[in-house]
């Protein structure tokens, strides 16, 4: 079986690996720490899936997700990630996940994870269920930003963190003014006012990084 982990931590790459060859034989593992390295790999070589991380330096997991659906859409991608289930889960899924864990699950998580999306199933733990069964509730109302574009949730979460404008274009690779417009964007979808409301609204749905 060949695994590509995509994730810019080498503690975590180390520990994933580990967890792997201790439960697979005839293992072939392979690494990348940020979004490009994950796109040259996936394109040069063939993987049977990918682990990846939704938070790496520049292009970030969910464009990286929408550019394996594109390019290699057989390829089962596992997202594995700090970002809480709650907010991301069901995002990740939508954009073309076959499955979702949290690092903080994955030593007990990731052996049954892998296996149920070798086998063509889709991963999908209790928690992120019950949010989906939460959304198609009766009288069940979406929050605004679940309508929210990746990039512009990416946005929203980042500055509900604490980032600054200037902060968010440096870890995000895009210009400041690029960043303002997407803020703009932000507060007309949410009808808010300001940066401050952007954080409140944020922090109020859990959503920062």
């Amino acid at each position: 079986m060949r695994v590509l982990i995509a994730d810019d931590h080498a503690v975590v790459r180390r520990g994933l690996r580990e967890i792997l060859q201790d439960h697979f034989q005839q293992l072939v593992v392979g690494e990348a720490t940020n979004a490009a390295e994950t796109i040259d790999a996936i394109r040069q070589q063939h993987w049977d899936i990918l682990l990846l991380d939704l938070k790496m330096p520049g292009r970030g997991g969910f464009e990286v997700l929408r550019e394996v659906r594109a390019t290699q859409p057989k390829l089962p991608v596992l997202v594995l990630t700090v970002q809480p289930i709650e907010q991301y889960g069901l995002r990740a899924m939508k954009a073309g996940a076959a499955g979702y864990i949290t690092k903080e699950n994955a030593p007990d998580e990731l052996i049954a994870a892998v296996k149920k999306i070798i086998d063509g199933g889709l991963y999908v733990p209790s928690q992120l269920a019950d949010v989906l069964a939460t959304r198609i509730a009766p009288g069940s109302t979406t929050p605004p930003h679940e309508t929210l574009s990746d990039r512009e949730f990416q946005v929203l979460s980042l500055l509900a963190s604490g980032r600054t404008i200037k902060q968010v274009a440096l870890e995000l690779s895009l210009s400041i003014k690029t960043v303002s417009t997407y803020r703009a964007r932000l507060l007309t979808k949410l009808n808010l006012k300001s940066t401050a409301d952007l954080v409140r609204y944020g922090q109020l749905h859990g959503l920062g990084e």
